[in-house]
């Protein structure tokens, strides 16, 4: 029996190029992963030592041109054409590999007028040069669309177009991809800001030097047996790193946090086989993480590759928030933890369930609990300083006759006395989180707490605060009896007396007094 002939349409090309990913951004990354591969088999071949491998981005706001370029193994000519003119058979491998589809070179396609391959190999006098006109292609699949049923092969054949060039550099090694004339809605890919941004978590790149923890983290990882995938990756001649950082910024750029030290989780099959790991900074954990914080989020890593963006594991906390407390990076490991084609996620299989749930459950038993009680103990210390803030006030206020009355008096006596009540409640939680941390031997809390505690250390909430010290030996002053008001007589200012208590009865204590003041002003004249 003859064997079918099997046709693919060009409707799979719309597929793995317009169709393929929602940001196009992605196309920095299937381009550098496809550099990195190559980096490492001219390692391997020793036609590249350790470090001297190097990917250069260009922007060309001008011509509207981007040119990736990397000093890896090139292509022989004699290879050239097929290389390229194979799509999905890549003889990469998972595991080994960072890229094995054999896909991503297409992605250009969707962005640009025109994207050019050019590639020399070691030894060779040749450069070897393929041009797509991917404005065509994009043509030709809208009329696909309409009824003029092609085939990819028969759109590939139009589009494609292969020539070579003489070089007397034989020392050469190179691949090159240039995207021509970026669309005008992909103006984005041309932002160095942006683009320099996103590479700096997605990209396989150095920590910067100025992360103070990133040689426990290569530590951590050479203890595990494992070596960080790291490459030089320019842009705009500028090397790319990794932006973490220990400062936790608002949104109007203060800080109002930090990370003062890094924590580390191992992960392992029923087989004792590690298959993830990860690192998170510790903070105060004083509230989620502002997005003006790039780096906020625990990004999941597959050879050290961003896989999805930095929201990617935030299905896996309890609260949908639990995510933006956090800085760090999770890396798998497992070979079975296979990117998809978007490399937005893993494949479905068993090795990925398994993930999930070991990891969701330590989301659950250590993550929320992190977050929820630093949480808890930065609430506890700031009920505290408010209530030394009031009392402190109180007795100022009673110190300068600034009260208004007797009942004034009464009232923010009574207001002492309840804030007194929530501090030594809030003491209580803070003892009860720091002794249940002691016996669960949980170093993670106790390190956040003690941080806590160096920044803003509990005083002891004191017998002769104002509700002990409340009965006066002689008469207080008032508000009434200051100099101010000292030309009324006693029922002008008992008729004063009581417009001022008026007022905070109505208002707030600041707008209060701001109009008893504003008023004293005015009388005084």
């Amino acid at each position: 029996m003859k064997q079918p002939e099997y046709a693919f349409g060009a409707n799979i090309l719309e597929s793995l190029t317009t169709g393929m990913y929602q940001d196009s951004k992605v196309i920095y990354r299937e381009y550098i992963q496809n550099a990195c591969d190559q980096i490492d088999e001219a390692i391997e071949t020793g036609l590249l030592r350790e470090g001297e491998g190097v990917i250069e981005i260009w922007l060309d706001n001008k011509t509207r041109t981007i040119s990736i370029e990397d000093n890896a193994t090139g292509i022989p000519k004699n290879d050239f054409q097929k290389t390229l003119c194979d799509i999905a058979n890549s003889k990469k491998k998972i595991g080994q590999n960072k890229g094995f589809r054999g896909i991503g070179r297409l992605c250009g396609l969707a962005y640009c007028r025109e994207v050019v391959f050019s590639a020399s190999a070691k030894g060779e006098n040749v450069i070897s040069i393929m041009r797509c006109n991917a404005a065509k292609m994009r043509t030709l699949l809208t009329e696909n669309a309409k009824g003029n049923k092609l085939t990819a092969t028969e759109v590939l054949m139009q589009v494609n177009e292969f020539s070579t060039e003489k070089t007397t550099d034989v020392d050469s090694h190179f691949f090159k991809v240039e995207l021509i004339d970026i669309n005008a809605e992909n103006t984005d890919l041309l932002n160095e800001g942006e683009i320099r941004d996103c590479l700096s978590f997605v990209a396989p790149v150095y920590y910067q030097s100025t992360f103070i923890f990133r040689e426990d983290i290569y530590k951590h990882a050479q203890e595990l047996g494992i070596k960080l995938d790291e490459y030089t990756i320019k842009l705009e001649g500028k090397q790319i790193f990794k932006k973490f950082n220990t400062f936790l910024k608002k949104p109007d750029g203060d800080s109002r946090d930090e990370i003062f030290d890094v924590a580390f989780q191992d992960f392992y099959d029923d087989d004792n086989n590690l298959f993830a790991w990860m690192w998170i900074g510790l903070s105060k954990f004083t509230g989620a993480i502002p997005k003006v914080n790039l780096m906020r989020g625990l990004r999941l890593r597959k050879e050290n590759i961003q896989i999805g963006s930095e929201d990617a594991l935030q299905k896996l906390f309890k609260e949908d928030r639990g995510n933006s407390y956090f800085v760090g990076e999770v890396f798998a490991i497992s070979d079975d933890l296979i990117p998809n084609s978007q490399r937005d996620y893993f494949n479905e299989n068993p090795t990925r369930a398994y993930f999930e749930k070991t990891l969701k459950r330590f989301f659950d038993e250590k993550l929320h609990k992190l977050y929820y009680d630093g949480s808890a103990v930065n609430s506890a210390f700031n009920k505290i300083t408010a209530y030394e803030t009031k009392e402190a006030e109180f007795i100022e206020k009673q110190n300068t006759g600034a009260f208004v009355s007797d009942a004034h008096r009464e009232t923010e006596f009574s207001k002492i006395e309840n804030a007194k009540k929530t501090a030594e409640d809030a003491l209580k939680k803070i003892n009860n989180i720091k002794k249940k941390a002691g016996e669960e031997d949980d170093s993670w809390i106790g390190k956040v707490i003690n941080r806590i505690e160096q920044g803003q250390p509990p005083k002891p909430i004191k017998d002769n605060s104002p509700s002990a010290v409340a009965p006066v030996s002689a008469k207080p002053k008032h508000r009434t009896d200051s100099p101010k008001l000292s030309t009324y007589n006693k029922n002008e200012r008992k008729l004063i007396s009581k417009i001022f208590e008026l007022i905070l009865s109505a208002t707030d204590d600041k707008t209060a007094e701001n109009i008893i003041c504003k008023i004293e002003e005015g009388l005084s004249q």
